[in-house]
């Protein structure tokens, strides 16, 4: 079995309609998420062998946060083509990833991740910002992640109900 955790990126500012989409910035909520849902998971003990995050900037800092809460000591891989990603371009990604890693953080943007869930789980949830769903994949090898799999939901956790 491997597991896979889904993390929407935090809370991003539209303070300065200057800036392009990917170039958006955590604002104060997203900056105070991040990291309360890396210490949460840290008590929850799941913390990821491997992180993989979107290359835009609300998503990096959103990892950043995240692993140095979690306690998370590795380097944060960075994939563009996270950004805006389809269902199918995660599970591409993860196809290639190195079967030693069990539990694997993948943080990017919606509507991909529901859609995400959706494809692996049959289940569509809300995954508002800063939400971690938690799925377990019926897998002994990352390359054999694909849509058909029937992976099972073990928790979707979301800021606004952990306070």
């Amino acid at each position: 079995m491997k597991t896979l955790l889904i993390l929407r990126h935090a809370k991003s500012s539209w303070n300065n309609p200057d800036l392009s989409d990917y170039d958006r910035p955590l604002n104060r909520r997203g900056k105070r998420d991040a990291p309360r849902m890396g210490k949460f998971l840290r008590q929850q003990s799941l913390i990821p062998d491997l992180i993989i995050s979107s290359t835009a900037k609300r998503a990096k800092k959103t990892a950043k946060l995240f692993a140095k809460a979690i306690g998370y000591k590795k380097k944060v891989s960075l994939e563009t083509a996270f950004y805006h990603a389809r269902p199918e371009t995660y599970i591409t990604i993860l196809q290639d990833t190195n079967d030693d890693y069990q539990r694997v953080m993948v943080i990017g943007h919606n509507p991909g991740l529901e859609a995400l869930v959706t494809i692996l789980t049959g289940r569509m949830e809300l995954m508002p910002t800063a939400a971690i769903a938690h799925v377990l994949l019926p897998i002994d090898q990352w390359n054999q992640l694909t849509v058909d799999i029937e992976g099972e939901l073990q928790n979707l956790w979301r800021p606004k109900a952990l306070t």
